[in-house]
């Protein structure tokens, strides 16, 4: 167990004993019992047994679960141990009176006699605080399950949606090269292909990274972006404007690129002349904004507000994984006409 975890049960413990020893006092303050201090230390320190006893039965909790076909084991071994410890603390419990003397008697008990009287009602309350004990232990222990299941269910969609973008991507760049093959133009068609194999190496290189830096991002982001010059030469044109004190800002894997791929697609591929893809991000009051945007097309029966290519689709649906109703994704117009694409996710630095 982690240590926060011990400290978790050395405080329950700690508010547990310090109730009890403290109803008992208002008690025998009511009676008209004066030796309260004696009486608080004798109850507080009577619990010591099950509180050092503690780590043994969450360890035996843990190796002998009420499973199906474990039953019997299960039940004999916390029996047992439940024995044990029991008539360990009764002996302490026991002990501490013949010493202390707590309750004041005119004749000081012997450690027999204390253990003769207090044996009977002692087993109630030992049996609650073990069953306690294996019940906090055994709902924990789901808990922690029903989350490392879900957390690793979050990876695996993860995971499945990024190998959905690796082909996509993959499909329209080779289809590039190829076209550049078909024109005779070797060298871009080369050029090309290096810049895809980088882009590649450093895309398999933090695949298990469900998260990365919006300065990774954005690094990659240049790396597809070099890929792309190469086909469009000077038609295409990308301007970044990401102020120094957010790229330290966490951002899903892959987050930029099938926003500008979708941008060069959709609207500079369509246009003769080319155009400008603005990339930019603000983050402020614990929200972080990314807008990629674009400059065709701009008339209104060409504008589709709700369309969806693979790309935007998947990046919707890992960003409801990861950030759930604290993130979203826009594509609208701009102020300007322009189309664009925002997203608006947690600020959080990694």
């Amino acid at each position: 167990m982690t240590s926060t975890r011990w400290r978790g049960i050395a405080l329950i413990w700690l508010g547990c004993v310090l109730f009890d020893a403290s109803q008992t006092v208002l008690f025998m303050h009511a009676v008209g019992r004066q030796s309260w201090l004696l009486i608080f230390v004798f109850e507080a320190v009577s619990w010591l047994p099950w509180v050092l006893a503690t780590p043994l039965v969450v360890l035996l909790a843990r190796r002998y679960p009420f499973t199906r076909g474990r039953i019997a084991v299960a039940m004999t071994v916390h029996a047992a141990a439940f024995i044990l410890i029991g008539l360990t603390a009764q002996a302490w419990f026991a002990m501490l009176q013949a010493v202390m003397n707590p309750w004041a008697y005119p004749q000081q008990p012997t450690f027999v006699e204390a253990w003769r009287t207090s044996l009977s009602y002692q087993v109630l309350p030992y049996l609650i605080v073990y069953a306690l004990i294996l019940g906090i232990v055994f709902i924990g222990d789901a808990r922690e399950r029903t989350a490392r299941l879900n957390e690793e269910l979050s990876k695996a969609q993860l995971a499945a949606l990024r190998r959905q973008m690796e082909p996509h991507f993959m499909f329209n760049t080779l289809n590039s090269i190829a076209g550049m093959v078909r024109e005779q133009r070797t060298d871009a068609a080369v050029n090309m292909i290096v810049g895809l194999s980088e882009f590649l190496r450093r895309s398999t290189e933090d695949s298990h990274r469900p998260q990365v830096t919006l300065a990774e991002e954005v690094e990659y982001l240049q790396r597809y972006v070099d890929i792309q010059k190469v086909r469009f030469g000077e038609r295409l044109q990308v301007s970044v404007d990401i102020p120094e004190k957010v790229l330290r800002a966490q951002v899903p894997n892959l987050l930029l690129q099938p926003l500008v791929e979708n941008a060069i697609k959709h609207g500079i591929a369509k246009r003769v002349v080319g155009g400008t893809v603005r990339v930019s991000a603000t983050g402020e009051n614990g929200t972080l904004r990314l807008s990629v945007c674009n400059d065709g097309p701009t008339a209104a029966t060409e504008f589709e507000p709700t369309a969806a290519g693979v790309g935007l689709s998947n990046l919707r649906t890992r960003l409801r994984i990861l950030h759930g109703d604290q993130s979203e994704l826009q594509l609208q117009r701009a102020a300007s006409g322009e189309a664009e694409v925002v997203v608006t996710l947690p600020l959080r630095e990694a």
